[in-house]
């Protein structure tokens, strides 16, 4: 891996750490705006950052999480596996903004595993938390979309990595 890729994403790897811990009741339990999720777009410009990514989703959960084991399991499962469909999804869709789409239901609709992970840890109703945490993803993705999109512009993260 060259310097640049491994310092660009041990950067977004550090962001996702200091967002999440700065924003720390509202990134675990059964209703979550985890805001450093929106990072999950940077896939869409280059599938080099699902290293950062997925990184700081592991050190997130961690040192932060109050249910690390479930979360270190269920998390990163949940990370990687939305991450690797967008990132295979990608040589299908063209444009950004459709990658973009594709990634946000996608992650969306992936939340059953945080669901499962809920149920299991605090014997949260399965459907209920899915819902609650799906939403919370959708509304982070959506907004996080344009602010991605509006940074690459200024970034280029295509380049970047």
């Amino acid at each position: 891996m060259k310097v640049k890729t491994l310092v660009g994403n041990a950067i977004i790897a550090a962001l996702y750490i200091v967002i999440s811990m700065l924003i720390q009741p509202l990134s675990f339990k059964v209703i979550q705006f985890r805001i450093p999720e929106m990072f999950n777009h940077l896939v869409v410009f280059n599938k080099k950052y699902i290293f950062g990514i997925v990184l700081g989703v592991i050190l997130t959960n961690l040192f932060f999480s109050p249910m690390a084991a479930y979360d270190l399991v269920f998390g990163v499962a949940q990370s990687i596996f939305s991450l690797t469909v967008t990132i295979l999804s990608g040589r299908f869709i063209k444009g950004i903004w459709a990658r973009m789409a594709v990634n946000t239901v996608v992650f969306t609709i992936t939340m059953f595993l945080i669901a499962i992970e809920l149920h299991l840890a605090l014997h949260a109703p399965f459907l209920l938390t899915w819902l609650t945490t799906a939403v919370g993803e959708f509304v982070v993705m959506a907004v996080g979309a344009p602010v991605m999109y509006v940074l690459n512009k200024r970034i280029d993260f295509k380049k970047l990595i």
